[in-house]
């Protein structure tokens, strides 16, 4: 049984990305890095919250980390626009200057748009693109740059957001699972290849979450499906991550897990 320790995680800064809405995953997870003594600093990008159905308010992004200040943890966080080239780059710039180097990356920030193959065109394949492959690799590469190539990472984690497009098929959004594919495809990859160096490199598939999307009618049918008789929280998937960047985990590298609830 894990003993999770106040103080388990302190001392580490961990950098997590997309954290713009409260009720999201990666609100969650700056809670729950937070309650073991993380440092956290976020990103978040309000333009693209505001296109989407769910919205989010203004201050949303800074009333998280004055909420995370009040846990007793230093935090701060900067809006980004992750598909910039150079934005990877400048989030690490920051970090650095602010809190030092940062031992663990959650990238959890993700562009998501629905498109079947009759509407599938290149621009959405290159909005996707540019979030969900490039700035996540970019992200990797500026994370481990903090580093020299022979230096031990003491706690070093790389943990990243995938979805369940190698599970079951999603007809009607072939932009992002082809991106959040190549997630998966570089998550093994890289992990073989900064082990030797203690980073290591795990996704984590947390399935149907419940941050706000999910019309009522659509719930009730997921609900219904679900062995354990609920969908997911962004709670659910915080623990795993919280488990993933904690020391516990230091022998696992270069896996998808499935935090599902059986579906």
């Amino acid at each position: 049984m894990m003993n999770w320790q106040p103080d388990m995680l302190k001392g580490q800064t961990a950098v997590i990305t997309g954290v713009s809405r409260k009720i999201g995953i990666g609100a969650a997870v700056a809670r729950a890095l937070a309650e073991v003594g993380c440092t956290v600093f976020t990103t978040y990008f309000r333009p693209y919250d505001a296109t989407m159905p769910w919205g989010s308010q203004a201050d949303e992004a800074s009333q998280l980390i004055a909420e995370l200040r009040q846990m007793g943890v230093d935090a701060a966080g900067m809006e980004l626009d992750l598909s910039q080239p150079t934005a990877p780059a400048e989030l690490f710039a920051v970090v650095q200057e602010r809190f030092g180097q940062a031992n663990i990356l959650v990238n959890n920030a993700a562009y998501s748009t629905s498109e079947d193959i009759y509407q599938l065109n290149a621009e959405s394949l290159d909005n996707h693109y540019a979030v969900n492959v490039r700035g996540m690799a970019l992200l990797c590469r500026a994370f481990v740059q903090q580093f020299t190539r022979e230096e031990w990472v003491e706690n070093g984690r790389i943990i990243n957001l995938s979805s369940g497009q190698s599970f079951s098929p999603m007809p009607g959004e072939l932009a992002y699972i082809a991106t959040k594919g190549a997630v998966e495809a570089l998550n093994l990859s890289l992990s073989a290849e900064l082990a030797r160096r203690g980073i290591t490199v795990n996704a984590i598939d947390p399935g149907i979450t419940d941050t706000g999307w999910i019309p009522d009618e659509l719930r009730q049918i997921f609900v219904a499906q679900a062995p354990m008789g609920r969908i997911g929280t962004p709670e659910d998937a915080a623990r795993l991550v919280r488990f993933l960047a904690s020391p516990e985990a230091a022998w696992i590298t270069g896996q998808l897990i499935r935090s599902r609830g059986g579906l």
